[in-house]
């Protein structure tokens, strides 16, 4: 908090330390960022899941109920169409455009879902991009595909080795020993155990590529 000068009137003193507190108050009171999990499922104990992480570590992470399962299958680019609703891990290019590293197909079901630009964890520096295909053009460089999404749209240029994959309802019966698995926001409880409602599942032994 700044030096308070002897200078100030009472009542900005007064206010300043109230917005202190409440400042201290929201902060301490925001809850922890999901937590995004990537690996093979090593055990599954009931509904707890045993899971040795692309980073190598092992962590436990709780099913709740109400688990939704979401299959996620090899696909192609000439699936993607305009209309398509679609997410695009990539890397940002010097020319402002996005160069994909995977993109996945979300269900007709899921459009809409966490529509969007913001960072992204697959990489150092990667991004995610939640939008409709505006339309699809071929170029010296790949495939580009406009995207738009409610606050703006993007270049994606779609490298040959960029991998496509598609979702699908999934079941309860895929997750088991084996499976590669991402978890998009395990949540933190205050026991400090890790839990998830939403799993996605690998088909045909593919690792989650987003």
């Amino acid at each position: 908090m700044p030096k308070i000068s002897s200078w100030m009137p009472r009542s900005l003193i007064a206010s300043l330390a109230v917005v202190s507190v409440l400042a201290s108050s929201a902060w301490a009171q925001q809850p922890p960022a999901p937590t995004r999990i990537r690996g093979t499922i090593d055990a599954v104990d009931g509904k707890t899941l045993s899971i040795k992480t692309r980073e190598g570590t092992d962590v436990k992470v709780n099913m709740t109920d109400d688990l939704t399962v979401i299959g996620i299958a090899k696909s192609s680019l000439s699936e993607i169409k305009q209309g398509s609703y679609i997410g695009v891990s990539a890397m940002p290019q010097p020319d402002g455009s996005q160069k994909a590293i995977a993109i996945h197909i979300f269900m007709e079901s899921q459009r809409g879902a966490a529509e969007g630009f913001r960072p992204w964890d697959l990489r150092p520096n990667s991004t995610m991009t939640n939008a409709t295909v505006a339309q699809t053009v071929a170029s010296v460089d790949g495939q580009v595909i406009e995207v738009k999404y409610k606050d703006g749209e993007k270049k994606v240029v779609v490298p040959p080795d960029a991998a496509i994959v598609a979702f699908a309802a999934g079941d309860k019966a895929e997750v088991k020993p084996g499976a590669k698995i991402i978890i998009f926001g395990a949540k933190k409880l205050d026991d400090g155990s890790l839990e998830t409602n939403r799993i996605g599942v690998g088909r045909d032994g593919i690792a989650p590529p987003m």
